[in-house]
């Protein structure tokens, strides 16, 4: 469609923000099919009866205000190329996003978490690259996706600071603490061994720091996603409450609550709005209410 590969080329849209676009744009593409209706003959009343649809299938507001800014855009783009005189979704209020604070770890679960990372898996070279991968998580808080997306060149020569490529392509440098580098130089000396071997049966070099059998040539997310779920489990820590981006908001958290400063943060998360950010202030303002509720004498039960 075109639109998304405007969204692309103009907005430098991420791959996996195309897709959600698509997938939204398609289930609205099909209601209006089912009502007799099309992009180009629908009205505001149509887009609000698709919203209702929407919100009585049970897709939750973040679901829906995300729909509503595709549809918006999908229209935006129409006007602008002469395809519609209007766009009958600007006036349209959305649902609003939830308030809901991010999920985090404590710093114990997190040395739990990477304790187990380094005896899961089903021989040396998988034990090496979980701890690998979940030290480097941490370490800087990367999102999932540009962390099995890490090529190997990223790391070589042991660097204190790599190169991130984030949401639409925008690059930005992240530490490596001590503990990352030392898991890193055991699982690429690691990898390269196991690569050099399998260059020899005939099979190409690969450019992956985590060569997997995805579709990319890395570990996939999916894969990444279900891992961190059975290493939580071995830790001993609920895995409801541990996801790779858990480790993102552990990784923010702890940096705010030692004292570092919220622009800092920013540019480590890769986010393009400094209010995104905030949202750990918020999550660091209700562990201290929590923990005054629980410990302090006059605010016990009598």
């Amino acid at each position: 469609m075109g639109f998304l590969d405007a969204q692309a080329a103009e907005l430098g849209a991420a791959r996996n923000t195309q897709l959600a676009y698509g997938r939204d744009l398609k289930d609205f593409l099909t209601w209006l099919a089912r009502a007799n209706r099309s992009v180009a003959t629908a009205d505001r009343a149509d887009v609000e009866a698709y919203l209702v649809f929407c919100d009585a299938q049970g897709l939750s507001k973040a679901t829906r205000a995300r729909r509503l800014s595709a549809i918006r855009q999908l229209y935006r783009f129409a006007h602008d190329e002469g395809w519609r005189s209007d766009n009958p979704a600007l006036r349209i209020k959305g649902p609003g996003a939830s308030k809901r604070l991010p999920g985090t770890l404590s710093l114990e679960q997190v040395e739990r978490l990477l304790a187990s990372a380094k005896t899961k898996g089903r021989n040396e070279a998988e034990r090496l690259r979980n701890c690998a991968l979940v030290e480097l998580l941490y370490a800087t808080g990367m999102r999932v996706s540009e962390l099995v997306g890490l090529p190997v060149a990223a790391v070589r020569g042991d660097p204190k600071m790599i190169l991130v490529k984030g949401k639409g392509d925008k690059e930005r440098m992240v530490p490596l603490s001590p503990p990352a580098r030392a898991a890193l130089r055991e699982w690429l000396s690691c990898r390269d061994e196991l690569e050099d071997a399998a260059h020899r049966a005939g099979k190409a070099h690969s450019k992956q720091l985590f060569p997997g059998t995805g579709a990319d040539g890395h570990v996939t997310r999916q894969h990444f996603y279900l891992l961190i779920k059975d290493i939580a489990l071995e830790a001993g820590i609920d895995p409801a409450l541990v996801t790779p981006h858990t480790l993102r908001h552990a990784f923010a958290t702890h940096l705010l609550a030692g004292g570092a400063d919220l622009r800092v943060i920013q540019t480590l998360l890769g986010h393009a709005d400094v209010a995104t950010t905030e949202i750990y202030t918020h999550v660091l303002d209700e562990e201290l209410k929590q923990l005054v509720l629980n410990h302090h004498p006059l605010a016990q039960k009598r």
